[in-house]
């Protein structure tokens, strides 16, 4: 099994980095690389030519393969025309006078036109693109693998698996509910499509031909086997390495990794708009106390304005500190040290 992934991206061990959308840093997916795993690199929000600029970062830090990770738009994310930002601009006011910050104007769009964004990871050449949020089109699966790029697609359920596979993807990444970050459900609400890790790996494994990898509660060796274990041909970590220096994380958000318990995280709507795994702080549970959330990307717009400038003050309490249900067991500082401790997991 962990060979079809080895051979498909060209590595030496099948060890995937989670991709950050945000806290990605060179560092750490160059790291990642070169232990002879598959470095990711989050490019949401990102530009076509920060794009192309990270690709030529990576390209200068390892020479080994990695991953860039897209979010698929969904069709319902809002502009600034029809974000209605009043109630929820009005529930975070009390977090910008803290700060000392005045509320922004609107921008002129929250996010980069998807096709832009694709057109400068097709031109930069990955390894392999992974996506999240849909299925990919055939036209998206034929301009990646005619630039020799493997295409990876996160799916939440079942169904999700079989249309990933229907649309041609070269392997699969089931994401349990115990993980980090945003639940990338695409073909029902994401309350709805909350199947654990150890549920949901071996049911995707038997209703689907391609490689399965596995996301959500790997944090350690008896992780990784475990998912083995369950049928997978790969493993994708993320909380474990975001606790490593590499990361782009916070001092804060580090220290909110290592204080964690089993219990600690929650899934909310607060920060972004749409649903996702983090530790809970004084801006999550404001904002939710008011009950003004915008939609997506209009409340991750919002709340970004604070964020980045709590992030430069160091104040972790009005930061997106994201983390998985195994953040308990991310108590490694250094990504060679995790690697190392996934790797001693693998079969044999």
């Amino acid at each position: 099994m962990a060979d079809s992934l080895r051979a498909l991206f060209g590595i030496d061990q099948p060890i995937i980095l989670g991709p950050f959308g945000g806290l990605s840093s060179i560092e750490l997916t160059a790291a990642v690389s070169d232990a002879g795993g598959l470095g990711s690199y989050g490019l949401y929000g990102y530009s076509p030519e920060r794009i192309g600029e990270v690709a030529a970062a990576l390209r200068g830090a390892t020479s080994r393969p990695f991953a860039l990770n897209l979010w698929l738009p969904t069709g319902d994310e809002v502009t600034p025309d029809d974000a209605g930002l009043g109630g929820a601009a009005a529930a975070v006011k009390p977090i910008f006078d803290e700060l000392g910050m005045p509320l922004p104007p609107l921008p002129e769009r929250f996010l980069p036109p998807f096709d832009d964004q694709l057109a400068a990871v097709l031109d930069a050449a990955p390894a392999v693109l992974s996506l999240v949020y849909g299925t990919p089109s055939g036209e998206l699966m034929a301009a990646a693998h005619e630039r020799g790029i493997r295409v990876t697609g996160t799916v939440t359920t079942v169904a999700e698996a079989v249309a990933m596979e229907a649309a041609g993807v070269d392997a699969i990444v089931a994401s349990g509910a115990e993980a980090a970050g945003h639940r990338v459900s695409f073909l029902a609400e994401p309350e709805a499509s909350l199947v654990g890790t150890f549920a949901l790996v071996p049911q995707v494994v038997d209703a689907v031909r391609v490689p399965v990898i596995a996301a959500g509660g790997v944090a350690d060796r008896r992780g990784v086997a475990a998912a083995f274990a369950l049928g997978a041909s790969g493993v994708l970590a993320g909380t474990a390495f975001l606790r490593t220096w590499q990361s782009d994380a916070s001092e804060a958000h580090r220290a909110a990794i290592g204080a964690a318990t089993d219990v600690t995280t929650v899934l909310t709507r607060a920060m972004s708009g749409r649903l996702a795994r983090g530790i809970p702080n004084r801006a999550v549970r404001e904002i939710e106390s008011r009950g003004a959330i915008a939609p997506f990307p209009a409340q991750n717009w919002l709340t970004g304005q604070f964020r980045a400038e709590a992030r430069r003050r160091g104040i972790g309490e009005f930061a997106s500190l994201w983390a998985g249900q195994s953040a308990a067991l991310a108590h490694l500082d250094d990504a060679a040290e995790v690697f190392a401790e996934l790797a001693a997991g693998l079969p044999d």
